[in-house]
């Protein structure tokens, strides 16, 4: 038997494609301490016409347990990538949620080559800790 694909989501927003593959990361998570770690790839594409640059992130963090969290800040890991069109910018981060499931969503904020801006839209992605193999539905 075939183990479930890791699902994934996306999104075009003016011209970017913003893909989201999360994956729960069992060996890093403790769940007797409410400690559920949820990793997520994210690639973003230049699908447009026009080169953009990303400058700064919003996310919206549901924990089941404890409700919303908004993270807001420059840049993704660190970086302010600059898209020309075709290019496209990839990285990895992770979150701890208090319960075993919860969700994300959000926005990238972008400025064209023109001075332009736009908001790119993050889809909204489920986060869901694995059953244990150990434990009866």
């Amino acid at each position: 038997m075939r183990p479930d694909p890791i699902p994934f989501y996306y999104r075009i927003t003016s011209g970017i494609r913003i893909t989201v593959r999360p994956s729960y990361l069992r060996d890093r998570s403790n769940p007797v301490l409410g400690q559920f770690v949820f990793a997520y790839h994210i690639r973003i594409e230049n699908v447009g016409e026009q080169a953009s640059q990303l400058r700064t992130r919003r996310w919206l963090i549901h924990d089941e347990s404890v409700g919303d969290t908004v993270v807001e800040g420059e840049g993704v890991v660190g970086e302010q990538p600059h898209l020309l069109p075709g290019q496209v910018h990839e990285y990895r981060s992770f979150c701890v949620l208090k319960a075993p499931q919860g969700w994300m969503e959000g926005a990238y904020r972008f400025v064209r080559d023109d001075g332009s801006s736009f908001e790119a839209i993050i889809p909204r992605f489920t986060l869901a800790a694995e059953p244990r193999a150990d434990t009866v539905s």
